[in-house]
């Protein structure tokens, strides 16, 4: 949920095609507005528009300036070089603050089952995010997923979860999103029961045979 509007400044962009590989090396990233109004093309300069994805994510709202007007917006896409990781291309989602749209919101384990602390196993996520519905304003990026008593054999579902006022969950309720795993026993096994075979014998170096010995 958005405490503080993140907002950067963006210039109108021209450049298309090929031609955007210098707007790059100049330090520039291209990104497209769409949504509400028709889309619009900009640039905006690359170290400050990391440092605003870092905080914003795909769930805080971002006021861009371009050409002397304010869009809220949020990031939708965001394109990076496999290797280098370097910004591409971001989408930007123009929102309505009046409606409500879909998002997602990733699940956080917190808290341990006593069955983890008897050191038995381990509580895992079965699922790693839901799709939520809010009104822009009101999107959040994470939801907790107690599994403090949660037991094997009842797991925890969506419909377990809380969100605050004015999140809707959208995933089925009846997904399960946490459950308790009890560790593999280690399987030894016992002295006279392996008998090696031809096969199974590394020959590290031939001893002389009793006709070669003297």
């Amino acid at each position: 949920m958005s405490d503080v509007r993140l907002a950067i400044e963006a210039e109108p962009r021209t450049v298309i095609g090929k031609q955007v590989k210098q707007l790059r090396r100049d330090g520039m990233v291209p990104a497209v507005i769409y949504g509400i109004k028709e889309p619009v093309t900009i640039q905006l300069e690359n170290k400050m528009l990391r440092r605003v994805l870092r905080r914003a994510g795909s769930t805080n709202l971002i006021d861009i300036t371009v050409g002397g007007q304010k869009r809220t917006v949020l990031a939708r896409e965001i394109q990076q070089h496999l290797t280098r990781g370097d910004l591409i291309h971001v989408d930007f989602q123009e929102v309505d603050l009046k409606v409500k749209i879909a998002a997602e919101a990733s699940l956080v384990l917190v808290g341990r089952s006593q069955m983890m602390n008897d050191a038995l196993g381990s509580d895992v996520l079965s699922l790693t995010s839901v799709e939520i519905e809010a009104l822009p304003d009101d999107l959040i990026a994470e939801i907790e997923v107690d599994v403090s008593d949660m037991t094997a054999d009842e797991p925890i579902y969506v419909g377990d979860l809380s969100v605050p006022k004015g999140v809707t969950i959208l995933t089925d309720p009846e997904t399960a999103v946490a459950r308790f795993e009890y560790a593999r026993p280690d399987v030894e096994e016992e002295e006279g029961d392996y008998e090696p075979t031809a096969d199974s014998v590394e020959i590290i170096e031939k001893g002389k045979s009793e006709e070669d010995e003297d």
